[in-house]
């Protein structure tokens, strides 16, 4: 009797530990928001006093050979070797509280800016917007073999990327915290926070290149079948909007027109190295 007391005692504490072990996996697993950022409906809401570094990160000249037939490139650019020179880009995308100062939202990445506008924002700050080759490289961070998002082939979940807060995967059963008060009607709607989905980071530390806001482009040597019509613009990475992980790979595009305020576009800038 004594032998199957300890024998059931040994398999209820096993059970127990396996039991906390899961409700601790699943609680990282499942978590949406960074380190110090409060999910509050489908938000990563930053802590009292976060700022924005201005951050800039240099990405080596690199060349990276892609196809048609590239797993992940799936016909969206034609063969070629993208080729580009050292430079630097912002780690975070431009935001809210940059384009206007005294916005009540000063963290949150700016959206529906035309490609012009951004543009000129670049120029004040001696800087450009990249071109689609430059985006790519900074995205993949040069692996060869391509790699499929930013931060690596697999794994497209809410806590590495904002995507799919509209009517996709992350907006279901996103709710405010234990607390919090919901946010006013209608400001859920829309870009996050920049840098709050860091498990998403490029290697580099180039925060949010999948998901948030799609990012203005350039025309560069990469351009393949999927050219536009003469008048679409380029944006890549996808966007909050974007329901399906194939919005989000480095491959792919968003084409919409440059004189257009689209909620689903912001962007970053580049600089000389």
């Amino acid at each position: 009797m004594e032998k199957l007391v300890a024998a059931l005692i040994v398999l209820v504490s096993i059970g127990g530990a396996v039991v906390a072990g899961e409700m601790r996996r699943g609680s990282t697993e499942g978590a949406r928001c960074g380190p110090g950022f409060v999910a509050n409906g489908t938000r990563c809401i930053a802590p009292p006093g976060f700022t924005v570094p201005d951050t800039r990160v240099l990405v080596p000249a690199a060349s990276i050979a892609v196809g048609p037939s590239d797993w992940e490139a799936q016909g969206q650019v034609g063969a070629h070797t993208i080729h580009v020179d050292a430079f630097r880009i912002d780690a975070f995308e431009v935001t809210r509280g940059a384009l206007h100062p005294g916005d009540t939202d000063p963290a949150r990445a700016a959206s529906g800016v035309t490609r012009e506008e951004a543009a000129a924002y670049c120029a004040s700050r001696d800087g450009r917007l990249p071109t689609e080759d430059e985006w790519i490289v900074a995205a993949d961070s040069a692996m060869n073999p391509p790699r499929r998002y930013a931060w690596g082939d697999t794994g497209a979940v809410c806590r590495r990327a904002a995507w799919g807060l509209e009517s996709g995967p992350c907006a279901s059963g996103a709710s405010p915290a234990r607390g919090e008060a919901s946010p006013a009607r209608g400001e859920t709607a829309g870009p996050d926070t920049v840098g709050a989905h860091p498990d998403g980071d490029t290697p580099l530390g180039i925060h949010d290149m999948a998901g948030n806001v799609a990012e203005w482009v350039t025309s560069g040597s990469g351009e393949g079948p999927q050219t536009g019509n003469g008048t679409a613009g380029i944006a890549k990475g996808g966007s909050w909007r974007s329901a399906l992980a194939a919005e989000l790979r480095v491959w792919a595009r968003l084409e919409v027109p440059p004189d257009v305020h689209d909620a689903r576009v912001g962007f970053r800038c580049v600089y000389a190295p």
